[in-house]
C-alpha cells in the first residue's frame, strides 16, 4: 500500500505509461488537487488517491496510463 502523506506540493503526476498527467497542488479528501496550470480550462482537477501505485523520485505514478488517467479526474 502506498503511503499517500509522502505525496508532496509540485510533485509531477504521471501515468503507468509515464506520460505527464499534472501537477500536484495538495491533497485533500482522498483526492489528488492538480495545479490549474495543466487544464485546458484552467480548472482545477482531481484524481482519487486510489490510483496511486507509487510514489518514486519525488513523482506520483498512477496504476493507470496516462490517457485514461485523466478520464477520472473531476472538476470542481
Amino acid at each position: 500500500m502506498v503511503d499517500i502523506s509522502q505525496i508532496k506540493e509540485h510533485a509531477e503526476v504521471i501515468g503507468a505509461d509515464g506520460v505527464h498527467v499534472g501537477t500536484v497542488d495538495h491533497v485533500q479528501n482522498g483526492r489528488i488537487k492538480l495545479t490549474k496550470k495543466d487544464a485546458p480550462d484552467g480548472r482545477h482537477r482531481f484524481i482519487s488517491t486510489g490510483l496511486v501505485a507509487d510514489i518514486e523520485g519525488g513523482k506520483v505514478r498512477l496504476s493507470a496510463n496516462g490517457d485514461v488517467a485523466v478520464t477520472f479526474e473531476e472538476t470542481e
